[in-house]
């Protein structure tokens, strides 16, 4: 059998809003994520390195309630994280969480 390399791909990662950065090798699509300071500590997309691009955190506008959302740093409940380029846009939409209830205690 010949030699023949292996394919590894190298996709580098950075963040629009803090400093940090990463690298994977995987061939499959995919999108890597990490704790954003600049987002006050909420899970946050990675960019392409070299993409033009706003990462944000969309408030959200509705009451809470006794619903279980997603809070920033600050205590402000976040909705969902929107990553808007030249030519589209992503949204991670944060629903709240499902409480049950068994017998009366939630």
């Amino acid at each position: 059998m010949p030699n023949v390399p292996i394919l590894k791909p190298e996709q580098r990662w950075e963040c629009p809003n803090c400093t940090q950065v990463d690298v994977t090798h995987e061939a499959q699509p995919h999108t890597r994520y990490h704790a954003c300071r600049g987002l006050k500590g909420l899970t946050a997309p990675f960019v392409p390195a070299g993409t033009h691009c706003e990462v944000k955190a969309v408030e959200r506008e509705d009451y809470v309630g006794d619903e279980i959302v997603t809070y920033d740093g600050d205590s402000t409940p976040i909705m969902a994280i929107e990553t808007t380029r030249d030519d589209g846009n992503d949204v991670a939409v944060l629903a709240p969480r499902a409480r049950t209830s068994f017998g009366g205690v939630s």
